[in-house]
């Protein structure tokens, strides 16, 4: 039993498009033009896009903020990943998306790349969407605080 947490990735153009935001891959195989799979480690982080439309414009859109688990792990199912991941945000509906990838944006801004913020930071956003409150930023402060606890912790 692998590792790793596969994700399909699909672009089928003014269709569908599932595509990765942030995390960083240890397999890429493509399968056809339209479709291929990623795959990420047991822990990392990463964020995973899905969008659809049909002729009269979007009609689902979708971001899940995902930390894949080891094998015979317990981990939540969500669509096009196997076997599953921990989900530490969850929103549905494109002005939330747009508001995640804001938040996003923010992070990079400051020079953090995404993978390496805090998991309770991701589970901070989704609780506070959820309740329509803006989440509080990300600042380099919260970041080195993190670094250091994640050193201490087993």
């Amino acid at each position: 039993m692998s590792e790793l947490t596969h994700v399909e990735l699909l672009w089928l153009k003014k269709r569908t498009e599932n595509y990765i935001r942030f995390g960083k891959t240890v397999e890429n195989r493509i399968i056809d033009k339209s479709r291929r799979v990623v795959a990420f480690a047991p822990g990392s982080i990463f964020a995973f896009v899905r969008w659809t439309a049909n002729d009269f414009g979007t009609i689902a859109s979708r971001i899940d903020i995902l930390r894949p688990v080891g094998a015979g792990k317990r981990c939540s199912t969500v669509a096009y990943v196997r076997p599953g991941a921990d989900i530490l945000l969850t929103v549905i509906g494109w002005p939330n998306v747009e508001r995640v990838l804001q938040v996003i944006d923010g992070i990079e801004a400051i020079g953090i790349d995404p993978v390496d913020v805090s998991p309770e930071y991701w589970r901070h956003v989704h609780s506070r969407l959820a309740a329509r409150e803006n989440p509080r930023p990300y600042t380099r402060q919260r970041h080195e605080a993190w670094l250091l606890r994640r050193r201490v912790e087993p």
